[in-house]
């Protein structure tokens, strides 16, 4: 792997737990509600930078960049609903790390057998070590706690292995792939929000605005950091690297939300450190 790409992962990483922690926060409003807000929010933000991207390649997106955007649009949209959901009933520390953990084993799988990408030794035992400290993480819980995390991991899966042939074999531009996402998932959920949940809209918007901000600004970023590392590396090395985001999350999970158990995150932590080296040298 490139410095470039591990520069970008390890910032992307940062983002990403970040605004997970900000979604936990705001786990007990509608989830719905708070999904479309950051949506609309990130798509109002973002449109000045979109413009200048139109403006300055001169072209709009294709029907087949829109068709393979929708595809990713709609694995992203499942990915966000059970994440938020999986927020309300468990706790940070143990769904995010068990959906990182699921996620980017089953995507490097699929990179492997189904995208013809082989991994070197170093690689293949990073991926190991990746797997294995974030299931450590994910230990010692109830099937409460576990089942969001393993189903939104499908997802991860799903939405990696889709988005990285994205932007490298149908060459869509990654921010033209990260805006359109954000505009795709707030066209979705307006039917839902505002027809059966209009009235919850502008309280979930007092009591939350500034984690619906943090989170449109920062989702955008860690994904967009992603996709640009997608052109520089395989997806079966850039997937399991990104999870470094598993000790920030957890980290935070203790020292903010109180969840505690620091020892044995540490110790699993420092096998995902381990694996990412591993990776990062492959």
């Amino acid at each position: 792997m490139s410095p470039w790409a591990l520069v970008l992962i390890l910032v992307a990483a940062v983002a990403h737990a970040s605004w997970n922690l900000l979604s936990k926060k705001a786990s007990q409003a509608d989830g719905l509600v708070f999904l479309w807000l950051v949506a609309v929010t990130a798509a109002v933000v973002w449109s000045p930078l979109f413009a200048g991207f139109l403006l300055v390649t001169g072209s709009g997106p294709t029907w087949s960049e829109i068709a393979v955007i929708s595809g990713s649009t709609a694995l992203h949209l499942g990915y966000f609903v059970l994440l938020q959901r999986g927020y309300g009933t468990g706790d940070l520390s143990v769904v995010y790390p068990v959906a990182r953990g699921t996620g980017p084993m089953l995507a490097s799988l699929v990179a492997v057998l189904f995208l013809g990408e082989h991994p070197s030794p170093a690689g293949v035992a990073g991926i190991v070590l990746v797997g294995v400290g974030v299931f450590m993480l994910g230990g010692g819980v109830d099937l409460k706690g576990l089942a969001p995390g393993l189903v939104v991991g499908v997802f991860i899966a799903g939405y990696t292995v889709w988005d990285s042939q994205v932007v490298s074999a149908f060459a869509v531009a990654p921010l033209m792939l990260n805006y359109l996402g954000e505009v795709g998932r707030a066209l979705v959920l307006t039917p839902f929000v505002l027809g059966t949940r209009r009235k919850l809209v502008m309280g979930v918007w007092r009591e939350h605005r500034y984690r619906v901000v943090g989170a449109a600004v920062l989702i955008f970023v860690s994904y967009l950091l992603v996709l640009v590392a997608f052109t520089m590396a395989p997806v079966s090395v850039v997937a399991p690297a990104r999870e470094i985001s598993v000790l920030i999350a957890v980290v935070l999970g203790g020292r903010l939300l109180a969840e505690g158990d620091l020892p044995r995150r540490l110790l699993a932590a420092s096998v995902i450190l381990g694996g990412v080296v591993a990776i990062a040298l492959s």
